[in-house]
């Protein structure tokens, strides 16, 4: 897995680079579910914590409720968060926003097959997983399973688009 990038300009320059990369669990464990998880590197204008602050006001602007609350995308036509899959290409595109990442051939078929992935948005971020620079399973684990990582990210299910040929 590979992360890749963007800037941002919400709140100035305190969002940083964000990040997204694309992953889904073991298949024949029955864990098909393709996921989407963006985050921050934290490297921001005023640091980390202005990061931090700077995710969470982009989350409650777009209408994203931060905890254990799962928004259901695919019933909110109107919300401004949308995930194209094409080419094993992730393009996920917020206020402001618009960031690509590269996805694996099982990730697009589950998207496919599921229409729809499971979105989070980690307001905690993890500088750690910069652009262009490999993240392996258990750094993705230790990350995006951490429960204080999962309570303080939106949790949203977003229908997959597609470009219209």
């Amino acid at each position: 897995m590979t992360s890749t990038h963007t800037e941002s300009a919400v709140r100035g320059n305190q969002l940083g680079t964000l990040s997204v990369l694309a992953w889904i669990g073991d298949p024949e464990e029955g864990h098909d579910i393709p996921y989407l998880l963006a985050y921050s590197l934290g490297d921001g204008e005023d640091g980390p914590e202005a990061g931090e602050a700077a995710v969470r006001a982009l989350l409650e602007k777009t209408g994203l409720p931060v905890g254990d609350v799962v928004t259901d995308g695919t019933r909110m036509p109107s919300l401004p968060v949308t995930v194209l899959v094409e080419a094993e290409q992730a393009v996920l595109t917020m206020p402001g926003m618009n960031v690509q990442c590269p996805a694996p051939p099982e990730w697009v078929a589950a998207a496919d097959e599921l229409g729809q992935v499971y979105f989070l948005f980690a307001t905690r971020p993890w500088p750690e997983a910069a652009p262009g620079r490999p993240v392996s399973p258990e750094q993705l684990q230790a990350f995006a399973g951490d429960e204080g990582v999962l309570t303080s990210s939106a949790h949203c299910l977003l229908p997959v688009t597609k470009l219209r040929k």
